[in-house]
C-alpha cells in the first residue's frame, strides 16, 4: 500500500514539481493552496505526511498544524518553507512538526527526510500481537502473514482497546465510551457481535468473557 501525503503549498509551478516527484516515488499526493481548505481535507481522509508551506492563504502552516495538534490529529508534518529564522524554526516545532525545511532544497533530501520519518512511524503504529497478527492502529488495519482481513472500523475499536489492556479485563462500560460517541446510540448487543466477529479470528481461547463484567484478551 503506497503512502498517503497531503501537501499544502501555494506556489503552483512548485507544487506540481513536488507531486510529479513524489508521486513517481510512489507516494499518492493531495495537494492544496491554502490552509483552510488542507484542514477541510484533513478531517474527511487519512493521511500518512503532512508537507505543509507556511505562508499560505486563509490560515497559515504554523496555526493550521497547532489546530490539528490541539485535537489530537498527530499526523507526522514537515514543513517546507522560506521562512529561515531561528525564531521560525522555533515556533515550527512547537506548533508541532517533525521536520523543518528550509527552502530552497533538493529533492533528493526531501525524500530522504520523508521516507525517514514514515519509517519512524510506521514502526510506532504497528503492534505485533503475535507470530501471525499484526495490527497498523493508524490504518486501523488487522494484517495476517501479512495479509489484510476485513474488519469493520468497530471490529478494530474494539481489538486496540483489547489489545492495550492485554491480560487485563475490559469491561462493557468501557468498551461503550471507546465505540460510540457523540449522537450514537450504544448498544449492548452490538458489542456481541463485534467480540464473535473478532473470536472468529482470534479463536475463544484468546478473548475470554469474564461474566457479567467485560473481555479479557489474552494472547
Amino acid at each position: 500500500m503506497s503512502h498517503k501525503i497531503l501537501l499544502l503549498e501555494d506556489d503552483e509551478l512548485f507544487c506540481d514539481t513536488l507531486c510529479d516527484f513524489l508521486e513517481e516515488e510512489g507516494f499518492e499526493v493531495e495537494s492544496v493552496g491554502d490552509g483552510k481548505s488542507a484542514l477541510s481535507l484533513i478531517y474527511k481522509e487519512n493521511f500518512d505526511l503532512m508537507l505543509l508551506d507556511v505562508k499560505v492563504p486563509h490560515l497559515n502552516g504554523f496555526d493550521f498544524l497547532k489546530l490539528l495538534r490541539d485535537s489530537g490529529n498527530e499526523t507526522p508534518a514537515i514543513f517546507i518553507t522560506s521562512l529561515t529564522s531561528l525564531k521560525d524554526l522555533s515556533k515550527g516545532f512547537l506548533a508541532g512538526a517533525d521536520d523543518y525545511i528550509r527552502k530552497p532544497f533538493e529533492l533528493e533530501e526531501l525524500l530522504i527526510r520523508v521516507n525517514a520519518i514514515l519509517r519512524k512511524s510506521e514502526k510506532e503504529n504497528l503492534l505485533k500481537i503475535d507470530d501471525e497478527f499484526t495490527l497498523d492502529i493508524k490504518r486501523k488495519q488487522l494484517y495476517k502473514n501479512g495479509e489484510p482481513i476485513d474488519l469493520h472500523l468497530k471490529d478494530i475499536q474494539l481489538l486496540i482497546l483489547l489489545i492495550k489492556n492485554r491480560g487485563k479485563v475490559v469491561t462493557k462500560e468501557m468498551i461503550l465510551e471507546t465505540l460510540w460517541s457523540g449522537g450514537e446510540e450504544p448498544s449492548f448487543g452490538a458489542i456481541r457481535v463485534y467480540i464473535n466477529n473478532l473470536k472468529k479470528i482470534f479463536s475463544k481461547d484468546t478473548i475470554k468473557n469474564v461474566r457479567g463484567i467485560g473481555y479479557k484478551f489474552e494472547k
